[in-house]
């Protein structure tokens, strides 16, 4: 039998997802993407993130679980499919609890991005894909970090970051990241438009 291999037409990346805030619409935009079973289908894929919140929140959206449960320090083995890498030991309020900013669901989503960094500096994922946070949960956790971008900035040591959407054709690269609208008119200026060109 011949291995596959990343340079193999059958290999098929695996792809970490963080599955972002337990009390946003992180684990909701996770099961979304990944419920397409044509995606699923093109690689493989670790969810760090909650197991009880991901079938909570599969539950509401009536969708049948598509991926099995390993505790998080068993590493992200996955030969096809979706395992989700379950940090049952962290204590986090449930989705449809009172929303808003809350101190251990901005623990428990750094850590499950700080996890996936760990893995894919590591090699043993092939990409990263972030669902969303809540950066004040993050402050309330005592995260010093604004976001996703400036924790990859900083893991990876990058001198210059660019945060950037892709939708169809459209390529938007942003002059500012974290900073509110009203703050931007006094920050604005030709450097900040030139740095992510």
């Amino acid at each position: 039998m011949i291995p596959v291999t990343a340079n193999s037409s059958d290999y098929r990346p695996l792809i970490g997802v963080s599955m972002g805030d337990p009390l946003g619409i992180g684990p909701e935009v996770t099961l979304k993407a990944l419920g397409n079973a044509d995606l699923r289908g093109r690689a493989r894929f670790v969810i760090f993130g909650l197991h009880e919140v991901m079938e909570l929140t599969a539950d509401q959206l009536e969708i049948n679980p598509f991926w099995w449960r390993e505790p998080h320090e068993h590493g992200p083995r996955v030969s096809s499919g979706v395992l989700l890498a379950d940090f049952d030991e962290l204590q986090c309020a449930i989705p449809g609890a009172d929303p808003g900013p809350d101190d251990l669901a901005g623990e428990a989503s750094f850590r499950f991005v700080n996890e996936a960094v760990r893995h894919l500096r590591a090699g043993a994922i092939d990409a990263l894909v972030t669902a969303p946070i809540c950066k004040e949960s993050w402050r309330r956790a005592k995260r010093r970090y604004a976001g996703h971008t400036d924790l990859l900035a900083q893991r990876f040591e990058a001198r210059r970051v660019t945060m950037m959407f892709v939708a169809g054709p459209l390529r938007v690269a942003l002059a500012s990241a974290h900073v509110p609208l009203f703050e931007l008119r006094n920050r604005f200026t030709i450097g900040l438009v030139h740095q992510p060109i």
